[in-house]
């Protein structure tokens, strides 16, 4: 899937912040939608396919943190939130509660398309298994991640609900395992990293909500081990299976 089909929904009270930054979007091929507040976001995305959703913080009214939580509640759809400079604490709380990225006011536009771009790469090679067999299911655990679909299934055989960073996250241990990746690495790997402003402690973030997911203890985890100074270690043996489906 080409990147000019994707459609990304830009969330601000701003309207004129909106209107520079679709056209900006817009000149450089994707396709833009605008939304003022909460109540046209949910409408927009009820009538059309939204593929990125680029959602303010600082809102009247419903914030951003608040219609990131809706929004992830519902549907798995990119979310990159617009934060203030002295905003460490938003950006925290935007991962835990589901975003997959951010970018901190005031931004060049172009770091904002490179973020954008970053996502709909990981989407589009996904739907057109560019970078990996369409049969590539990894098991771990009793667990099976289907890169392909993008799913993961428990032990149990229950579908495990994960955001697009979380995803990408646990692909990216289960491409390395049994090593050590730096926070550096990871972002690398699972995000795509395009500045080197990146927030490197957002991996923490992520990996503390992955853990919740897959950890019988999150607290004591048996999967991914904190390695101290240095990063991260993913413990289990992978083994790389075919999709019956495929």
């Amino acid at each position: 899937m080409s990147q000019t089909n994707f459609h990304v929904l830009i969330v601000d009270d701003d309207h004129r912040i909106r209107a520079m930054l679709a056209r900006f979007l817009i000149d450089h091929g994707l396709r833009v939608s605008q939304a003022g507040d909460g109540r046209e976001m949910f409408a927009i995305c009820d009538s059309a396919r939204i593929d990125v959703i680029v959602l303010d913080i600082m809102m009247p009214g419903e914030d951003g943190l608040s219609l990131c939580r809706r929004m992830r509640a519902r549907s798995p759809v990119p979310i990159i939130l617009l934060t203030a400079m002295s905003g460490d604490t938003d950006r925290i709380i935007g991962l835990e509660i589901g975003a997959d990225d951010y970018v901190v006011k005031p931004f060049n536009p172009r770091e904002l398309l490179a973020r954008i771009r970053a996502v709909t790469r990981r989407l589009g090679a996904a739907s057109t298994n560019a970078e990996r067999p369409a049969a590539a299911v990894y098991e771990f655990g009793g667990w099976q991640l289907n890169a392909s679909r993008r799913t993961l299934t428990s032990p149990a055989g229950a579908l495990t609900d994960l955001t697009s960073g979380e995803f990408d996250l646990l692909l990216a241990f289960l491409e390395y395992p049994q090593r050590v990746l730096t926070r550096d690495q990871l972002l690398d790997l699972a995000h795509g990293r395009t500045s080197h402003h990146s927030y490197d402690r957002s991996i923490d973030v992520q990996i503390s909500r992955l853990r919740r997911k897959i950890e019988v203890d999150p607290q004591d985890p048996v999967f991914i081990k904190t390695i101290r100074n240095e990063g991260y270690f993913f413990t289990a043996p992978v083994a790389l299976l075919r999709d019956a489906a495929a």
